[in-house]
């Protein structure tokens, strides 16, 4: 038999779970023919001695439905073993939305996401209205990577009510036609309906994004569109209850209410905080007890720490303090200039430890007030790593002066680490062994100059696996591939069988890890991004076409639009 292309002598890990073995690969006409010994001939080899051989990893939880328009390869996930993702979370998308209103949609995703409204402007054909439209020119663009999208309730609201989404409740008329256009997004191809009602998620002018203005029953009647026509995921950010115990049941209840009524699976995500440590408990009780109501519900969780990735290039704490304000402006060698102005930094100094302690304006991604105990010295990838304030009592030194002073020892371009959330590394992992949970929730595509999260998936390889032992490879595989498919329904991926989809990635389990991440301006308009790559990817194949050789693109773009199951009804 003749292949497109040959995999050769891997260790194949299939993503069930199963114990690995050797195997060749063989590939033809985008699926995996072979697995086995192969003795054909193949317009392509790879040879995966040393390897692992397994599904490529599928991230759930991102936002590149405008940086599918101008990066077809969905970097920076693509770099760490990710295939396909799911985009639309939290009830952003770019549709349904005139090219009109663009600025409508813009103004939900510019703060919350921190998506650069300068690069969607210079970086996005508009070429659609309805969400059947946008998926149709997302399905013309070359993609290295797959696709799949939800429809995002901020862009619905603003579509069907314009400037009165960001200050009214739905009439009876708005809320028809929402339902109307996530019905037509559903035949569409769509994979689900999201929501966002967290104070997290912001307009520039610090007004809630437009799906925060929905009470309820819109939520519940939008939903309910979707279970009548017995398709689609419905996904949310969720709603602020403090710890008002009255508060957290009645969310908990009108959550496992939509699952079990509706009939249409919920899916929200969850961390741990050293502020409330059990916060989270509730929510995976929550997902068993709809299991026995006969509702389905899952839960998205990370594989570390959720941290802010801050730097002089990027963006410090201390940035909203007067005199750092006017420092900060400068370029960058002019404030390194001034960092080293004895006089000046005296100036800076004390300017940080006259800052109320109470002050918190930052929401979201965005910095917060300086704990230097909370402060870490990002000089690796993985953790562990040292706090400013460890390394000031050894040195005798103030934090603020460490900090620079290590900011000026590499030329203001040293990373420090901010945790947001999951600090508690045994809470993570308890999360992650949970049975009613995917790990997922990267937000590639947003944060793009805040956190560093696309990585999370080789983390879990480099980490839990390796450094901690506390998963086998074929667990953590299994984790990244089959359990996401399957919740989300992505037929044909997420497992080596012959006759799937072939998407695969070669890895070797004794270097991969992640890199350091670095600034560049690489976005439309010159905006402004962090990146992170890895170490140890030998190759990612889409579709049967070899898409990453090194981690380098070969100029392969075979991704495809993963549509919705009625797309084909």
């Amino acid at each position: 038999m003749e292949y497109d292309l040959i995999i050769r002598d891997g260790t194949v890990i299939d993503g069930s779970g199963q114990p690995r073995f050797r195997a060749d690969v063989g590939v033809a006409d985008g699926k995996i023919a072979t697995i086995g010994k192969v003795s054909g001939s193949a317009k392509e080899t790879i040879d995966a001695e040393g390897h692992v051989v397994t599904p490529g990893f599928i991230d759930a939880h991102t936002h590149m439905d405008a940086q599918v328009f101008w990066d077809p390869f969905g970097t920076c996930s693509c770099w760490h073993g990710v295939t396909s993702v799911v985009m639309g979370n939290c009830g952003f998308s770019l549709a349904p939305c005139a090219e009109k209103d663009k600025l409508l949609v813009m103004r939900n995703l510019e703060r919350a996401e921190d998506i650069s409204p300068e690069a969607m402007e210079a970086g996005i054909k508009w070429s659609w209205e309805t969400f059947p439209q946008y998926l149709d020119s997302v399905d013309r663009l070359p993609k290295g990577i797959n696709y799949a999208a939800y429809m995002g309730h901020s862009a619905l609201r603003t579509y069907v009510m314009g400037e009165r989404a960001f200050t009214d409740e739905a009439t009876e008329h708005d809320l028809q036609r929402m339902k109307h256009e996530v019905r037509e997004a559903i035949r569409a191809g769509a994979i689900g309906f999201t929501t966002s009602r967290t104070r997290n998620h912001q307009t520039p002018d610090g007004n809630p994004v437009a799906s925060r203005l929905a009470n309820w029953d819109e939520v519940r009647e939008l939903v309910s569109a979707m279970g009548e026509m017995k398709a689609g995921i419905f996904e949310i950010a969720g709603e602020d209850t403090g710890m008002d115990p009255e508060r957290i049941q009645d969310y908990l209840n009108r959550l496992k209410a939509l699952a079990v009524d509706c009939k249409v699976p919920v899916t929200y995500g969850m961390f741990s905080s050293r502020r409330v440590p059990d916060y989270w408990r509730p929510f995976f009780s929550l997902a068993d007890e709809t299991e026995a109501a006969g509702g389905r519900m899952f839960i998205q969780v990370h594989s570390r720490s959720l941290n802010l990735v801050l730097s002089f290039e990027t963006a410090m704490p201390f940035d909203r303090l007067p005199v750092w304000r006017d420092i900060r402006k400068l370029p960058l060698a002019e404030q390194e200039a001034a960092l080293r102005n004895p006089e000046m930094r005296r100036k800076l100094v004390e300017a940080v430890h006259s800052e109320p302690r109470n002050r918190n304006e930052a929401i979201g991604a965005e910095p917060r007030g300086v704990n230097f105990k909370w402060l870490f010295v990002m000089d690796k990838a993985s953790p562990p790593h040292r706090s400013v304030a460890e390394i000031a009592d050894e040195q005798h030194k103030d934090p603020v002066d460490v900090v620079i002073d290590l900011a000026l020892a590499k030329h203001m371009k040293q990373f420090f680490l901010q945790p947001l959330a999951n600090e508690n590394q045994d809470h993570v992992l308890e999360m992650m062994k949970h049975s009613k949970s995917v790990v997922t929730f990267s937000d590639s595509g947003a944060h793009v100059s805040q956190i560093m999260d696309s990585s999370l998936q080789t983390h879990v390889l480099s980490y839990w696996v390796r450094e901690k032992q506390a998963l086998t490879l074929e667990q953590a595989v299994r984790m990244l591939t089959l359990v996401p498919a399957t919740q989300w329904g992505l037929k044909g991926r997420g497992l080596l069988r012959e006759g799937n989809a072939a998407d695969v990635i070669v890895f070797n389990p004794d270097t991969v890890a992640a890199t350091l991440p670095q600034v560049d301006h690489d976005l439309p308009a010159g905006a402004r991004r962090l990146k992170q790559k890895a170490n140890g990817f030998l190759a990612s194949v889409v579709n049967g076409q070899v898409v990453l050789r090194n981690n380098e693109h070969t100029g392969a773009l075979p991704g495809q639009l993963l549509r919705g199951p009625l797309a084909s009804k």
